[in-house]
């Protein structure tokens, strides 16, 4: 993530039927007051957090057994980072249990299913 990142994270109630929703928005966004209606009935909703998305995952990235990096934009690599993901950005991996995985049987036939 990149260290300088400037989106809050809101967590908004409907205060109407109680739901609330966790927002991440960008400066630009947070300014929009239409992030701030509920979109179904029309209600305003309610700011019960606020704080910065990188704080809050500085805090938490553990409870989800992540690794949490962060990124300057002081090299080449992390302005490219910046720019073209945002600022934000993972690596997903799971392991996958190729010994469990049977290899498929040789089909003599199989460009017939191409219409070769």
């Amino acid at each position: 993530i990149y260290e300088n990142l400037e989106h809050p994270r809101l967590t908004l109630k409907n205060t109407q039927t109680g739901d609330e929703v966790v927002k991440i928005l960008s400066p630009e966004e947070a300014l929009d007051k239409a992030q701030y209606i509920d979109p179904e009935s029309g209600v305003e909703l309610e700011v019960t957090e606020s704080e910065p998305y990188v704080e809050w995952l500085a805090e938490n990235y553990r409870s989800f057994g992540t690794q949490l990096e962060f990124i300057t934009n002081r090299s080449q690599e992390g302005s490219q980072f910046v720019r073209g993901f945002g600022g934000i950005g993972g690596l997903l991996r799971y392991e996958v249990p190729f010994d469990e995985m049977e290899e498929p049987e040789e089909d003599s036939d199989w460009e017939d299913d191409f219409g070769l």
